[in-house]
């Protein structure tokens, strides 16, 4: 089974060496990672980011499954590219498997980036913009898409020390896939 591991590592300073390790704990159990660096992309080039976009899908298509790191990155939230990926593989009936290794509610991560208050009976940010509250670590629909599409989202107890390094979270999704 090719599983496609979805995530925003591919922009940490060592993202091949953590995409190796996450490919060796899928083999660990039989499965075959699919980690988006693998392409071969030219970077000089003009058409890198379709380039990019064109062999992740690639990949997608050619995956029986997802595990989609959702560690929230660069704001309150899950990457945006991971969200769309886990999309696309639930729009293909594909299992979809995730993690977050920040247990945090959204509504907390939000309140710490601004104002939130109580208006008119719901949350509003600083902007005025109403702020999902239902309970989640993230937008409901990653959270019931994974747990209509494969399996409730894995999160720890507590964060661990190295949000990025630590892999805990995503061995329990590999454990997961390869009992399909």
């Amino acid at each position: 089974m090719k599983i496609y591991l979805a995530g925003p590592d591919v922009f940490l300073p060592d993202a091949v060496a953590i995409g190796r390790r996450k490919v060796d704990i899928c083999a660990r159990r039989g499965l075959i990672g699919l980690y988006p660096l693998d392409n071969i992309i030219d970077l000089a080039a003009d058409s890198a980011s379709l380039q990019i976009f064109r062999g992740n899908e690639t990949m997608m298509n050619e995956a029986d499954a997802i595990i989609a790191n959702l560690t929230p990155f660069r704001g309150p939230g899950a990457d945006a590219g991971t969200v769309y990926e886990l999309g696309y593989m639930a729009g293909r009936g594909k299992p979809c498997f995730g993690y977050s290794n920040d247990p945090t509610l959204y509504v907390d991560r939000v309140r710490e980036r601004s104002q939130v208050t109580s208006q008119d009976g719901h949350l509003v940010d600083g902007d005025g913009l109403t702020v999902e509250n239902f309970g989640h670590t993230d937008n409901l629909m990653m959270i019931h898409g994974l747990e209509l599409h494969g399996a409730p989202l894995v999160v720890p107890h507590r964060a661990p020390d190295d949000l990025w390094h630590d892999l805990t979270s995503f061995e329990a999704c590999v454990r997961l896939a390869a009992a399909l």
